[in-house]
């Protein structure tokens, strides 16, 4: 018990010395971060602006995409603005290879959404997919990485091998909402149908702007018998 004990305060210190000479810092506002926080300052967090939609039915998100898709809920953990707070948080995901900030914002989104009405009837976790190419590029799939968080709060099991982008489509950031469209639509496919049959997924994507992909993805999962499709993203564009 004692070595048990002895071990821990001597990881405690090496972490601590660490972090004296190598100090990790906010991705968010810069500042150098405690032991005890990971990516993401407490002060940062604590000013994420949650909606807490997933409270409220016929909300913004759901109201944007309604006879878009089929689709029984959609929604967002925080609004997104540029210059935000989330905001270098998505670029760190996205674009400088912290794929731990997803799997951190997922988490703290299933924690949220645990043990409620939204949550409840979800048999599967289903990230919006990369084409391979992309994938190989960044190395990973920043919604797969939130799909990770949201699975490891939730205990609800991820499926990344069914939904599939099957064309390398253009970047969507300077698009318009018809460009976008354009840009996505017939991009996705279902390899077997029956693996979503009668099952009730958890679509999840990084950020919401236009549902474009949202929508180019409904339309592929429309071929699966009696699917229910519900949405749940990181961050939706004011």
């Amino acid at each position: 018990m004692k070595l048990t004990a002895l071990s821990c305060e001597t990881m405690f210190a090496l972490r601590q010395f660490s972090h004296l000479f190598f100090p990790q810092v906010c991705v968010s506002c810069g500042d150098k971060l405690l032991v005890q926080e990971k990516c993401i300052c407490l002060k940062c967090i604590f000013k994420l602006p949650k909606t807490n939609n997933f409270k409220e039915t016929d909300n913004a998100l759901e109201m944007l995409m309604a006879g878009r898709m089929p689709f029984e809920r959609i929604a967002s953990f925080c609004l997104y603005s540029k210059k935000g707070v989330l905001a270098p948080m998505m670029q760190y995901l996205k674009y400088r290879n912290r794929d731990d900030i997803g799997v951190l914002l997922g988490k703290m989104y299933g924690e949220d959404l645990r043990g409620s009405d939204f949550l409840q009837p979800i048999d599967i976790i289903v990230p919006v997919p990369l084409h391979q190419k992309k994938l190989k590029q960044r190395g990973y799939n920043q919604a797969e990485m939130i799909a990770k968080g949201l699975s490891e709060a939730t205990s609800i099991s991820i499926s990344t091998e069914n939904l599939v982008r099957t064309i390398h489509n253009p970047t969507q950031t300077k698009l318009d909402k018809s460009r976008r469209w354009e840009n996505v639509k017939e991009i996705f496919d279902v390899k077997n149908p029956g693996q979503f049959e009668n099952k009730h997924i958890l679509l999840v994507d990084d950020i919401i702007t236009t549902g474009s992909t949202l929508e180019a993805c409904g339309v592929a999962l429309q071929e699966c018998n009696n699917l229910k499709i519900s949405v749940a993203a990181i961050g939706q564009v004011l």
